[in-house]
């Protein structure tokens, strides 16, 4: 498969490894983005890993709470211009009310609900379309959770791009102050039993290679597999992590919990636009494109 500079571009924006090294992996797995990005974290170990996380779609996450029940959801739209928009703010606010209030089964569910804003109705979707004619720009509804199992509720939003809601039982500070380091640490369980299987079995083959090119005995190289799995799921589950407002710099969320008699039941963490590819528009081509036209009228 031909690799071309928008390949090798695509993934070093995603790894910040160097031109020749992203070529190469690409190379090594014939155009292969997944498998090119593991050869990088294996070959240049986390510093393939740090850019990992930028995201370039643009939105804003919302939340609403009433009592034990509350929601979080992220609404897109193209520009950062929009989301400043007060009435693309106020349809966001409104759709986490609407999914708190409701319990719709998904997005589509969630759009036919009652709802009118400005001259658009009388449904949600209807007010979407009616403002994205007058905005002149797309916008989406792209992903809710609803809370409401009795416990108390805490949400936090770091700007209007990273959004948190904690369910917890005991002291309201403590569980505000732990929806921060959720915004901060972003972890992605609760605890290390919780991480996602796929994410465990990504993170042991990339130990695994990495620890067979060391080229010690076999029951080493084991040795060395287990402990970077188990480093792996204390970093990445919320309970083991370091509490970022930790005094002494070692106080793990779980410890800090209890300190202040309370418990994280579960969270949710939004971050605008993670994992969505926007398209990236080729200049030169377009303008080639253009010249190609006229020339041909």
């Amino acid at each position: 498969m031909a690799i071309t500079a928008s390949m090798v571009g695509e993934l070093r924006a995603k790894t910040d490894a160097p031109m020749m090294e992203c070529k190469k992996a690409l190379t090594e797995a014939d155009g292969d983005m997944v498998k090119a990005e593991e050869i990088l974290r294996v070959k240049l170990g986390t510093k393939a890993g740090k850019a990992a996380s930028r995201v370039t779609a643009e939105g804003v996450v919302a939340s609403f709470i009433d009592g034990s029940t509350g929601a979080l959801i992220e609404v897109n739209c193209e520009t950062d211009f929009v989301t400043k928009n007060d009435s693309f703010l106020a349809l966001a606010n409104a759709a986490a009310k609407l999914a708190a209030e409701n319990n719709p089964a998904d997005v589509a569910a969630l759009g036919a609900l009652p709802y009118e804003q400005e001259t658009y109705g009388p449904t949600l979707e209807e007010v979407r379309k009616g403002l994205i004619g007058k905005i002149g720009e797309n916008m989406s509804f792209r992903r809710f959770q609803r809370w409401s199992a009795g416990s108390k509720l805490v949400s936090y939003l770091h700007g209007t791009r990273i959004g948190v809601m904690v369910e917890f039982d005991g002291d309201a500070v403590a569980a505000k102050d732990v929806a921060m380091h959720i915004a901060a640490m972003k972890p992605v369980a609760l605890s290390s039993a919780d991480v996602p299987a796929d994410l465990i079995a990504k993170e042991r083959s990339v130990a695994e290679q990495k620890a067979a090119e060391s080229g010690k005995p076999a029951d080493i190289v084991a040795k060395m597999v287990e402990g970077s799995v188990q480093k792996y799921l204390k970093e990445v589950s919320l309970l083991n992590q370091v509490f970022v407002k930790a005094a002494d710099g070692k106080q793990t969320v779980e410890q800090y919990l209890k300190s202040a008699g309370t418990t994280v039941k579960g969270f949710t963490l939004y971050v605008v636009g993670e994992g969505i590819e926007k398209k990236v528009d080729d200049f030169a081509a377009e303008v080639a494109a253009q010249v190609a036209a006229a020339k041909g009228a």
